[in-house]
């Protein structure tokens, strides 16, 4: 019993170690120029001049094979797209987010040669509000409705570093 103990003890520690450890953010006067989503890899790339300077873990939306074709059927979209809002702290149920110029003209063709609405609000964002202290252990399951999320420190960073018409490049 005492073992089963000292290893919960030690799982525990790793784990609350894993979730604080200090965020190392994109060092200042970068200027981020292309953000580059991996869906199967469950990855966030950062660019600056032609060199990945971050990269983060992210989790994406319940249903995340597949691009999106109709709201509500959360999924992340695939294709190139443009960062085209960002939204500060109590803007959203979301500590702060990035926009994504999703749907394009082509979602919506064929969103709508389908009979569906192509959905939107698609965003780079960190936690939902009052949830903060799960940090890093977002990532470890697919829990949006279609977004990509990170933690509070990571949506920070980015929110800091990333200028609205930076492309966005999602890949399946």
């Amino acid at each position: 019993m005492r073992k089963i103990f000292i290893l919960i003890t030690i799982l525990l520690i790793i784990l609350l170690s894993y979730n604080y450890f200090p965020y190392s953010p994109i060092p200042q006067g970068i200027e981020v120029d292309k953000l580059i989503v991996d869906k199967s890899e469950r990855k966030l790339m950062v660019y600056s001049n032609g060199s990945v300077i971050k990269t983060f873990s992210i989790a994406l939306g319940d249903n995340p094979n597949g691009h999106k074709e109709r709201e509500g059927d959360e999924k992340t979209p695939e294709g190139d797209y443009i960062i085209d809002s960002k939204a500060g702290l109590g803007a959203s149920g979301y500590h702060k987010n990035l926009g994504v110029s999703y749907p394009n003209k082509t979602d919506i063709a064929n969103a709508r040669k389908n009979g569906f609405s192509p959905g939107g609000e698609i965003k780079i964002h960190g936690l939902k509000n009052g949830l903060d202290f799960i940090g890093k252990i977002q990532s470890w399951r697919d829990w949006t409705n279609g977004c990509m999320a990170v933690t509070n420190d990571e949506i920070d960073d980015l929110y800091k570093h990333v200028k609205i018409g930076t492309p966005i490049t999602i890949k399946p």
